[in-house]
């Protein structure tokens, strides 16, 4: 869309002369609306992030109706799983794909405001007559497209999937899509809303937004499954309950198992029944309604204090700041990275034993590993420090294993927003020229990397005097090598991608996976048996934490050679 048609403030192909009025003024913003909703989306579609999530949403669509003779399910009532036919497999695809979308999709979305103003568009919008609720509404629809576009190709999975698995090939349009319209759709519309609500209030618009939306979005899921709770929560209340009628009716006796939504491996393959879906009672699709319209309202709500990108009124929502940092808005001019003391030449190198050459390295690397410390500690606050004092003094305060179990989680995850600029800091601030040029790029690089080990023994460190104190050699051993896994994977993927993004991604939901008890993903030692860590071998987590710090070098070298 062109900026003379948005200061025109008239809808594309129409005249300069066109009568106003009520109708003619209505036609016009629903122009604008369609016209900035549809260029959002076909934005997004083109991003790989898009791609990522598509797939992703694809991914747990197959796994939501795995073979009849495998051992995992995603929507079961105790041993027992509906037939695949129409309305079970729309039912279990449309709520695997309300969990996922719902949490991964706001990711994909979030961005819309964000990158207006980093590709100056948001200058262009702040000169138009287009109101702020106008702008507002426009990124929400557009998001909303972008997220119904993934449900629409889920919901396309859904009967290929039921004639693939072949217990039930008579497929029912209405049983299959009904759980997509009524269940899914209005919680994308919430997380379109709450996308927008996000960049518009400056501490969520960076990072920090991304680590609240993963805490809290599956809390507050979770919490709208009880009962009287507005809204409906996932939906699972009425299917769940549609599906303990049905195995009553049969006498199955379900020997106290719950209804259960999520990744679960099963001993031996569930036992299929005959269900033919629920009917959905009015209340709910009013409920749910209700959601929709909600969301609409919450989009617009940040109208009130939007500033539409007008440098006149002051920064959209704080300072103008490096794209979805979540820390200090101010760019530094260069990080203070020193170089190591000059060693001298042959030529004028003074007689004596040699080591005095490493000992100048080694000086050196001290000054460059201080100086890289002193950027990465740069955007912690006063107050950030304080909760990490008292996560330090937890872990020197509890038992052992609930230091590993409890303690060193919650330190670990606590400076995710410090990790992820580790790698990706000098591209995202335009130095990497000015890096580039530096004589030793693989011992900053290796210095780069131990400050981020030194933040993370720093975060973790009570934990580790109370496992040294225990003679806990295993716990020790599974500690030190997840101090060295995380910045590793944190500088890996910063230099991979040249973006802190990658890294909150992928961190995220490991670490929440260690959390819950998969043992196979335990990278710190946090899940134990008969008190010892039940996760991969330390040695095996510390030589992949080498593996990525050689794939980070190597990626420099070549980068460089390349450039030169």
């Amino acid at each position: 869309m062109s900026a003379d048609t948005l200061a025109a403030g008239r809808p594309p192909g129409a005249p300069a002369g066109a009568p106003s009025g009520a109708a003619p003024a209505r036609a016009g913003v629903l122009a604008r609306l369609r016209q900035l909703a549809l260029g959002d989306f076909r934005d997004r579609v083109r991003r790989p992030a898009y791609a990522v999530t598509l797939l992703a949403a694809v991914g747990l669509g197959l796994l939501a109706v795995p073979p009849a003779d495998g051992h995992w399910a995603i929507l079961a009532l105790g041993r027992y799983r509906g037939e695949y036919n129409s309305a079970y497999t729309g039912t279990a695809t449309a709520l695997a794909g309300a969990l996922w979308l719902t949490l991964g999709g706001f990711y994909a979305v979030r961005k819309g405001l964000g990158r207006d103003e980093e590709t100056g568009v948001g200058l262009i919008l702040a000169a138009t007559p287009l109101r702020n609720v106008e702008l507002l509404l426009a990124k929400f629809l557009g998001n909303l497209l972008v997220l119904t576009s993934m449900l629409g190709v889920l919901a396309l999975t859904a009967p290929a999937l039921q004639l693939v698995r072949g217990e039930d090939r008579s497929l029912d349009p209405v049983a299959l899509l009904t759980p997509f319209l009524v269940l899914t759709l209005p919680l994308l519309a919430a997380t379109a809303a709450l996308a927008v609500l996000f960049e518009t209030v400056p501490p969520l618009r960076g990072g920090l937004g991304n680590v609240v939306w993963f805490v809290c979005a599956p809390a507050l899921l979770i919490a709208g499954e009880r009962p009287g709770t507005p809204f409906g929560g996932l939906g699972l209340g009425p299917a769940a309950a549609s599906l303990s009628d049905a195995l009553a009716a049969r006498g199955a006796d379900l020997g106290g198992d719950e209804f259960s939504l999520g990744l679960t491996r099963v001993d031996t393959p569930l036992e299929p029944f005959r269900w033919d879906g629920t009917g959905l009672e009015g209340g709910f699709v009013a409920q749910r309604l209700l959601l929709v319209l909600l969301a609409v309202a919450v989009a617009a709500l940040p109208a009130l204090w939007f500033t539409r990108f007008d440098p006149a009124r002051g920064a959209t929502a704080g300072r103008r700041a490096p794209a979805d940092t979540g820390e200090a808005a101010a760019v530094p001019a260069a990080p203070p990275v020193l170089p190591p003391a000059p060693l001298a030449t042959p030529a004028t190198a003074p007689a004596g034993p040699r080591r005095g050459v490493g000992f100048g390295v080694g000086v050196g690397f001290g000054r460059l590993l201080v100086g890289e410390a002193r950027v990465l500690f740069a955007d912690a606050s006063r107050w950030w420090w304080l909760a990490a004092a008292g996560l330090l003094a937890a872990g020197l305060a509890v038992p052992p294993d609930t230091g590993a179990g409890a303690v060193l989680p919650a330190a670990w995850i606590w400076p995710v927003l410090l990790w992820s600029r580790l790698g990706s800091r000098s591209a995202e601030y335009g130095l990497e020229a000015l890096l580039g040029a530096y004589p030793a790029a693989r011992t900053r690089l290796l210095a780069e990397w131990a400050a981020g080990v030194l933040l993370t023994a720093l975060l973790g460190a009570g934990v580790l005097v109370r496992l040294a104190a225990a003679g806990d050699t295993a716990g020790a051993a599974a500690w030190t090598a997840g101090a060295l896994f995380i910045p590793s994977l944190a500088l890996a993927l910063g230099t991979l991608s040249r973006s802190h993004r990658l890294f909150q991604a992928l961190y995220l939901p490991l670490w929440y996976l260690a959390v819950n008890q998969v043992a196979a993903l335990d990278f710190m030692g946090t899940v134990r048996r008969a008190g010892h860590p039940a996760g991969p071998a330390p040695v095996l987590v510390a030589a992949l934490a080498l593996a990525l710090l050689a794939v980070t070098l190597l990626t420099t070298t070549v980068r460089r050679a390349l450039r030169d």
